[in-house]
């Protein structure tokens, strides 16, 4: 069943809370360390069996270590500690593949945090355990029966919107910019630990920004505030980008307290070394943001499985239905949709599809937009080869 229902004027109470959780902040960690053990995971049933295996590896914690940051450069004293818990299939058709899923989970977790945290040290900074147990009888049928098309292995909701507003592209830019590799090279003391929150009074825009400097890069209570103040200027020349209009105030660490030297450093980069926790699902959704004015879901799309776990493929196609009903028909302003399953049923057979739409037209091609929808459904089966090989971000 596809509903598209036209919706009268665009509210707008003058209020908008946007946060995004930054590449180094424990959660954000938590989600990708998952994820990319998922697709490592996915890629190895792949070449191994020509499919995916039933797995789901969204379950993971990582409990804060201890530290002692300094100016100039600090030490951890005991290292953080990362664990996933999930479902895996070891064995298919008479082939163990235990040792190398155990060699992959280490693999992924190495690669990921080499790539993306460079002031972590892998070898001593982190252990690693993968807690993960062959699926349960049910849903490992589940999971093979039906040959072609994937069977929905939950009843759940996934949800999407576009355009993104002022406030959500100042979070997602300003988070991206304090993270690219050239504002790195530029100003190494920025850690990967950054959280973006964004609150919009009416036209009046409030950006605060938690950012762990690293201690080795820095080297005084005076040269840490004059980054501070850098890197505030920086976010403020970006964020003029977006506002064509409004007054703009920006916060770097506004815990600080320069007078008395506590101040936000870090040895590696990450809050996570001393003692900050995190775990997957409590971050970014998939478009990479957290928007209580907007419709979510609380569902964890990490390393659910690509082929059947709809808590991961109909928030994803949810998005990409809304861009693209959104740039396809002109007039249109706002586009939100809603994906409800039901556990057993094909992948591509939604109970329900229902699409929000607010615009300034006199009409809309409602057959078209039905036709584009459910060709985007009917594509949910072959969604896995974007995630797996193409890495389709959900975090």
């Amino acid at each position: 069943m596809v509903i598209i229902e036209r919706m009268n004027e665009l509210g707008d109470n003058g209020f908008e809370i946007v946060e995004r959780k930054g590449l180094g902040h424990p959660d954000t960690i938590c989600d990708s360390l998952a994820e990319e053990f998922s697709r490592n995971l996915s890629k190895l049933y792949y070449e191994n069996f020509g499919r995916i295996l039933h797995h789901n590896v969204d379950k993971a914690i990582l409990v804060g270590g201890k530290s002692e940051p300094r100016f100039g450069g600090g030490r951890v004293l005991e290292p953080m500690e990362f664990s996933l818990v999930g479902r895996v299939t070891y064995n298919y058709k008479g082939k163990d593949l235990t040792d190398e899923i155990k060699d992959i989970f280490e693999y992924s977790i190495i690669k990921w945090l080499e790539r993306n945290i460079p002031n972590l040290d892998t070898k001593k900074h982190i252990v690693a355990n993968l807690k993960a147990k062959p699926g349960s009888v049910d849903l490992v049928e589940l999971f093979d029966r039906n040959g072609g098309i994937p069977l929905s292995n939950d009843t759940s909701f996934g949800v999407g919107f576009y355009p993104l507003s002022t406030a959500e592209k100042l979070a997602l830019e300003v988070e991206k910019m304090l993270n690219s590799k050239d504002y790195k090279n530029n100003v190494p003391s920025v850690g990967e630990d950054i959280k973006v929150m964004v609150v919009r009074n009416a036209e009046r825009y409030s950006l605060t920004v938690a950012l762990a400097f690293v201690d080795k890069f820095v080297k005084s209570l005076n040269e840490y505030a004059e980054l501070k103040e850098k890197i505030k200027k920086d976010v403020e020349e970006l964020a003029r980008e977006y506002l064509s209009e409004g007054s703009l105030s920006v916060f770097i660490n506004t815990a600080d307290d320069i007078s008395s030297g506590s101040v936000y450093i870090t040895v590696t980069g990450t809050s996570a070394e001393a003692g900050d926790d995190g775990q997957v699902g409590r971050g970014n959704r998939v478009n990479g943001l957290i928007t209580p004015y907007r419709p979510m879901t609380l569902e964890a799309a990490a390393g659910k499985n690509p082929v059947s776990h709809v808590g991961k493929l109909y928030n994803i196609m949810a998005n990409i239905i809304a861009k693209e009903v959104y740039e396809s028909f002109d007039g249109i302003e706002q586009v939100y949709v809603y994906l409800v399953s039901q556990i057993g049923r094909p992948v591509n057979e939604p109970q329900l599809v229902h699409l929000k739409i607010w615009g300034e037209f006199a009409d809309i091609d409602r057959k078209r937009m039905r036709e584009m929808v459910i060709a985007r459904i009917n594509d949910i089966p072959r969604l896995w080869e974007k995630i797996v090989f193409e890495s389709l971000s959900v975090c």
